[in-house]
């Protein structure tokens, strides 16, 4: 992720006006670059990168939002310890 410092000076027009040491001024400038940012979404970077920044944004809320992320990544488990579970399951009627 860039320095909070360089994204303020990417975005210095945006935040004409701003304490460029308050807080929330470097976390709507860190917002901005997120929002700005392009990678290719169709190859593994790409793909890791987005589920990082899920992981991310995950990370930082709270309540119901973090509870819908959990829920999320829950169900993605669960599918994925299926998929495994019925592969194998096929696999050894296959040998035995």
């Amino acid at each position: 992720m860039g320095d909070s410092k360089d994204e303020r000076e990417k975005f210095r027009e945006e935040l004409i006006g701003l304490d460029p040491h308050d807080p929330e001024t470097k976390a709507f400038a860190e917002h901005l670059g997120r929002m700005q940012r392009q990678r290719p979404g169709y190859t593994v970077e790409g793909y890791l990168e987005g589920v990082q920044d899920f992981a991310d944004s995950a990370n930082r809320t709270t309540g119901h939002r973090r509870l819908v992320a959990v829920l999320v990544v829950g169900l993605i488990l669960l599918g994925v310890l299926l998929t495994v579970w019925f592969a194998l399951g096929d696999i050894l009627v296959l040998i035995f």
